[in-house]
């Protein structure tokens, strides 16, 4: 089974060698659809043991360029995800208060708890990304944050996060497909931003910031992921795959946990019905020696 492109650690990543329009010649779109859903349901049923077990919490951060469809890929595969335990968390420009912290402060304040997912609709990584492509702060400043960045997530995942990293990759070609459709539909064209447009000007900028950041930031614990996402519902799918595999090793310990967790309840009640019951007697027979007397 196909899953996304998995990022080794200290590889060497060029864009230009993955194929934004790739498709598993194996998936058909209609036999896609049909397990998307069933890939959604899992995930759900997944989230649940994730949620009851409270040892682990779920990071999954999603990146890439205007169009690439990080809000299409959150509602189409977190779609029978129970959101009381789930939360997405957008990051832009960082406010004034933000600002007179470390870049990571607002990041850290926001990762989730134990038994919770939370969603980055962009993240961390735009501190490597839109501030070195727009010479933001000096380029000894964001090189450094590429090691402070691995060091924050291997804090994380040293304290039972897993963390799911992916870039979704889609081609010029298509950014500018979608951009179009998007002032040719009405309904749409709330989405845009002259931003959009501007951005494309620096296209093959943000392309290397990229490529440095999958190289610099893939590792065992906190891995990138390159999604082919030309095609939406390709994309989809391959997201929903990589979830699913990564949790469902976990599973038989979460529900291990829960087992033992419910062995020591019934115990207890055990326990508590024999002293009420025991109780009981007591009371009783304080009432008779009493009316006795």
């Amino acid at each position: 089974m196909q899953l996304a492109w998995k990022v080794a650690k200290d590889s060497k990543v060029r864009l230009r060698d993955y194929v934004p329009d790739f498709i598993d010649p194996y998936t058909d779109r209609a036999l896609a659809s049909a397990e998307l859903e069933k890939l959604s349901e899992e995930l759900g049923e997944l989230q649940q043991l994730l949620a009851a077990a409270q040892h682990h919490s779920l990071l999954i951060v999603l990146q890439g360029m205007d169009t690439s469809g990080k809000d299409g890929t959150i509602r189409n595969v977190m779609a029978q995800v129970n959101p009381l335990g789930c939360e997405v968390r957008s990051f832009k420009g960082p406010s004034s208060r933000e600002q007179v912290h470390d870049f990571l402060w607002r990041i850290h304040r926001v990762v989730p708890g134990r038994g919770l997912i939370s969603i980055f609709n962009r993240s961390h990584y735009e501190d490597v990304l839109v501030v070195r492509v727009h010479d933001l702060v000096p380029e000894k400043v964001w090189r450094r944050r590429y090691s402070a960045i691995n060091n924050f997530e291997h804090l994380l995942t040293q304290n039972d996060m897993i963390i799911l990293k992916f870039y979704l990759h889609i081609s010029y070609e298509e950014q500018e497909k979608r951009l179009l459709a998007r002032q040719e539909d009405r309904t749409k064209a709330w989405k845009l931003s002259s931003a959009d447009w501007a951005e494309r000007k620096y296209w093959n900028d943000y392309q290397k910031a990229y490529g440095d950041a999958l190289s610099k930031c893939s590792t065992d614990e906190a891995p990138w992921y390159i999604v082919p996402a030309d095609q939406k519902w390709y994309r989809n799918v391959l997201v929903a795959r990589t979830l699913v595999a990564t949790l469902r090793p976990y599973k038989d310990q979460w529900e291990a946990q829960l087992v033992e967790r419910g062995e020591r309840e019934l115990a207890l009640l055990e326990q508590l019905g024999h002293r009420a019951q025991t109780g009981n007697r007591e009371n009783k027979g304080s009432k008779k020696a009493y009316g006795a007397t």
